[in-house]
């Protein structure tokens, strides 16, 4: 079975991904059919690219998206725009209204070191709750 998945890319503690179409017995670092787009989670906001015309090509010949990218293209937008092409909309008009989106979304900071959260902000319970 054909599966969309997250490949891990680049140095350690420094990790970003690829966004590859691969067979599911594939290794995660293995071979793989396409590069399809790039997430890195480092940056804030993550960012996320997507080529919206393969991916539906992709989704609409049977791949299976993993729990992951299922994510990731609800947060795009790509999931929605599945739905459609399953209903019945163009893909050029889909594609289209991809790249509008992301021209205008904000665009993401290249920074990857951030400040510590205030004590009490962070996303860890403190010890003893």
């Amino acid at each position: 079975m054909v599966r969309i998945r997250l490949r891990r890319v680049g140095l350690k503690h420094q990790p970003s991904y690829r966004i590859v179409v691969a067979d599911q017995r594939a290794a995660r670092a293995g071979g793989y059919i396409e590069v399809i787009g790039f997430h890195n989670p480092r940056t804030q906001p993550s960012t996320d690219i997507v080529q919206e015309d393969r991916a539906l090509y992709w989704l609409s010949v049977g791949a299976q998206p993993s729990e992951a990218i299922v994510t990731l293209f609800k947060r795009t937008g790509t999931a929605a725009r599945f739905e459609r092409l399953k209903a019945g909309a163009k893909l050029e008009d889909l594609v289209a209204e991809a790249e509008k989106a992301r021209a205008e979304a904000a665009p993401a900071s290249g920074r990857t070191r951030f400040a510590s959260p205030e004590p009490g902000q962070g996303k860890m319970k403190p010890k003893g709750q």
